[in-house]
């Protein structure tokens, strides 16, 4: 066989090696990414520890309901962004979602919890979403305020901080205001019920949805 027979051949089983290689490549790209098994199963203990504590956990007093629940949900999930989390600026995930997913911000953490207490029988007033300075970031936070009674100073469950400490006692963060599915609260006058801004009760509304796919809870508002 010629020489230049054999080059061309040889250079010919090269280029298809090379095409082949891309195609497979590119095919691998173009597939979305799935879940391993190993993240999968934990995402399945995360929900199903979630579900024994709403489903156990009613007999507990307040207190320890507060403990339980953020306990649950702080030792659960890892902070992200929403950006890295659901490639949003701004998304307020579901318990589920949050819990399935094992990340979220703090948003997210106040959210769970939020909906977890009052799934274990915690009234709606006693519980609000709070804007906070974290004054050591120096960044917008949220948190859960849980307050035993209308003018009682509340307890801060965060995601910064596992304790659950009365208000006076988180000297690192500044609240702004506050917020449940029966209004909205300023910093300044916490027992003076406002109306929800238009762009929060679209979020409400859109989160409302989803939890009523998610696990047919009552809407929010």
């Amino acid at each position: 066989m010629p020489l230049t027979t054999r080059r061309c051949r040889t250079f010919s089983r090269r280029m298809l090696h090379s095409l082949l290689l891309c195609l497979v490549a590119s095919t691998a790209l173009a597939q979305p990414a799935k879940p391993s098994g190993l993240a999968q199963s934990a995402s399945q203990v995360r929900l199903s520890n979630w579900q024994q504590l709403l489903h156990n956990g009613s007999e507990l007093n307040e207190p320890a309901k507060l403990e339980a629940v953020n306990h649950l949900i702080n030792g659960s999930i890892a902070y992200v962004s929403d950006q890295q989390a659901w490639g949003q600026n701004d998304y307020w995930a579901t318990p589920e979602e949050t819990l399935k997913l094992g990340q979220g911000d703090c948003e997210d953490f106040a959210i769970a919890k939020y909906f977890g207490l009052i799934k274990l029988g915690v009234a709606v007033e006693r519980l609000r979403l709070t804007y906070v300075k974290a004054l050591g970031r120096n960044s917008a936070h949220m948190v859960l305020a849980y307050y035993p009674s209308p003018n009682a100073q509340p307890l801060i469950l965060d995601n910064l901080n596992s304790q659950v400490l009365p208000a006076a006692a988180r000297r690192d963060l500044l609240p702004v205001y506050s917020f449940n599915a029966q209004g909205i609260y300023l910093a300044k006058a916490p027992t003076q019920k406002l109306r929800h801004p238009v762009t929060m009760l679209a979020r409400w509304d859109e989160l409302s949805a989803r939890l009523s796919s998610d696990s047919n809870q009552q809407p929010l508002l």
